[in-house]
């Protein structure tokens, strides 16, 4: 996406960054770019966090960890100031891992290290490309913990293009062998989203009695097991988006920032693989022209959504739909074989507390995720330094093509 950020001032230009380790102090994010205006409910951006805690098959860390939102700077009066937004997220844990991973030179004794890297990790890559002798730095950047900072970053996305009724949720549509064989309503989907006993976050109550079955049986011979999440997002026009240069296409930004999550091997837009198998008769979504809806500005329309609700790299007025291939987590109770970094023999790899599922999760942080592409590109379309100018702009838009 670096590419298309050369295109905009860089300093209106929405953004986040995060820092931390898995096994660190804190997890922190920074948002800057979002207009002054937007109003912050911190109980909202604490349940996303707590959402990417949820689900069957999540492990021991979740039972020691409650992540909480704790703004430092950005936000005065329940309200965004314009200034960039600093969000820390203490990890609970770090009283047990002070003295192993201390910022000063401390005891090299007490190092706890990752001795042989794990298949499917960041941990031979990584100590390789950084010179370590071990894998624990690379564990500790490289981690999906590091995703409870996006997911931060993502409320607050989240909250701002509420403010302009568009909404982004996730649900999942696979796990392992068992797969949802219809489509989700965007009601069914609000309802597992507001779920306070969250299993595997599937909108069919027969499906994920399977779903669940399969992941305790992946759980009784010490494996993992990964699936299918699918990000929706509802009420955003046509229009937003472009065609004209290869690194701003909507499409190609949304599955950058989908596949850059920990674990995400592919992304889907709409039905593309459908589609790669199909005739372009039964692919294409045919257009129609119907009566004024209060919830569509425009009156041109269509009655299914294989395209995902892209077109081009732009926005058609449908559903955007993405969807993420997650594959199973690589720390196994059953390690595979590898090899020791001080030895180079042959062993067992190293095994640190996981999960066995994490697809309802992965979900969640792939909300985070769109939400900050859709409110980047929105910022980037219609501009704004505060909320009532945003809405003007926008406002101004839907009366453009509503009478188109």
């Amino acid at each position: 996406m670096g590419g298309a950020f050369l295109r905009y001032n860089e300093g209106d230009m929405l953004r986040f960054s995060t820092a931390g380790e898995s096994h660190g102090e804190a997890l922190t994010a920074l948002v800057s770019g979002l207009p002054a205006g937007v109003t912050v409910d911190l109980e909202f951006v604490n349940r996303e966090l707590w959402r990417r805690q949820q689900g069957y098959g999540r492990g021991g860390r979740m039972k020691i960890e409650t992540d909480k939102a704790h703004v430092l700077s950005g936000v005065r009066h329940g309200k965004t100031i314009g200034a960039p937004i600093a969000i820390e997220l203490v990890n609970r844990d770090w009283k047990n891992w002070e003295e192993k991973l201390p910022v000063e030179a401390g005891d090299p004794a007490k190092h706890q290290a990752v001795a042989s890297p794990r298949p499917g990790h960041a941990d031979l890559a990584g100590a390789l490309k950084y010179n370590f002798p071990d894998a624990r730095y690379i564990l500790e950047r490289a981690s999906a913990r590091e995703t409870t900072s996006r997911v931060a970053a993502g409320a607050f996305c989240k909250l701002l293009l509420a403010e302009l009724g568009i909404e982004v949720l996730s649900h999942v549509t696979r796990v392992g062998r068992v797969e949802l064989e219809r489509a989700a309503t965007w009601d069914e989907i609000k309802a597992v989203a507001a779920k306070e006993d969250v299993m595997l976050s599937c909108v069919d109550a027969e499906t994920e009695a399977r779903m669940k079955a399969e992941v305790e049986e992946t759980s009784r011979t010490g494996d993992t097991i990964g699936g299918v999440f699918e990000v929706v997002v509802h009420g955003l026009p046509a229009g937003v988006g472009t065609h004209v240069n290869w690194d701003e296409r909507l499409d190609g930004l949304l599955a950058q920032a989908v596949v850059s999550i920990q674990a995400v091997k592919g992304v889907e837009i709409g039905r593309g693989v459908l589609g790669s198998e199909s005739f372009g008769s039964k692919v294409h979504d045919p257009i129609y022209y119907g009566e004024a809806k209060a919830d569509k500005p425009t009156r041109f329309e269509r009655h299914q959504n294989n395209a995902g609700g892209l077109e081009g790299g732009i926005t058609n007025g449908e559903d955007v739909v993405v969807r993420g291939f997650l594959k199973p987590i690589s720390t196994l109770r059953r390690p595979l074989e590898s090899v020791r970094f001080d030895t180079r023999e042959a062993t067992a790899a190293s095994y640190e507390r996981s999960d066995i599922c994490v697809v309802p999760a992965a979900g969640v942080v792939a909300e985070a995720m769109v939400a900050y592409v859709i409110a980047q590109q929105v910022l980037v379309k219609f501009g704004g330094d505060s909320v009532l100018e945003l809405k003007r702009n926008y406002e101004g838009y839907l009366e453009q093509i509503r009478r188109f």
